[in-house]
């Protein structure tokens, strides 16, 4: 199925929606952290190379996620955007989200925790995508249409990428998204915290082990 053939939705429906599923997948990150430990012991050079790629990525994220806000922030919904970002990816935030969450289960030391956030993360936003996808099409029609058709819709191409010589921007959405660009930022010492507390013996033994 195509977007084509996709009705339109509520904005408010589609807002709601992205809300309750990125709460619901903050609540399990934070269980995952809790009932399970990395099979890499803290201090290893697996678990170091792990947590660096994983800061890397996180930073790729949050960068990431600031770059294309630039570009969509305060046009959300309001206006068709297409360069930036926005020409290689139909949902550049999203993908960028995606990316700082595999990065979050590499922090913690495991490819697995990697694997299940990422996957976790990929088809939340895959579902609040579509919905999106639906209510822009309604409202731009043909010319969303033809923006769909050419641009993949979650992983991006560079060899589509194209800018307009000036850019505006709103500082509130910018400021907005750096703030929450602290959230994933801030995991790191989090992780590291419970990390400590487990191995002093204030936090009770994990259930599951992950490699």
């Amino acid at each position: 199925m195509t977007y084509a053939s996709l009705k339109p939705v509520s904005n408010a429906f589609v807002q709601r929606k992205r809300l309750i599923f990125v709460r619901v997948a903050a609540v399990l990150a934070v269980l995952l952290l809790f009932l399970t430990k990395p099979a890499l012991t803290e201090g290893s050079e697996g678990h170091e190379a792990l947590e660096f790629f994983g800061f890397c990525l996180v930073l790729v994220c949050v960068a990431g996620r600031l770059w294309s806000i630039l570009y969509v922030g305060g046009k959300k919904n309001e206006e068709l955007v297409s360069t930036g970002p926005f020409s290689m990816s139909q949902n550049p935030l999203y993908f960028f989200s995606t990316v700082g969450a595999v990065g979050i289960g590499l922090l913690y030391g495991s490819l697995v925790a990697a694997a299940i956030l990422g996957l976790a993360s990929f088809l939340i936003f895959r579902v609040t995508a579509r919905k999106e996808a639906e209510y822009l099409l309604g409202k731009f029609g043909p010319a969303y249409a033809a923006y769909i058709k050419a641009t993949p819709r979650f992983w991006p191409n560079p060899l589509l990428y194209r800018d307009n010589d000036e850019l505006q921007f709103s500082t509130r959405a910018l400021k907005r998204t750096f703030y929450d660009g602290l959230y994933f930022l801030a995991i790191f010492p989090a992780i590291e915290l419970i990390e400590y507390f487990r191995e002093t013996g204030m936090l009770f033994p994990a259930f599951v082990t992950l490699y």
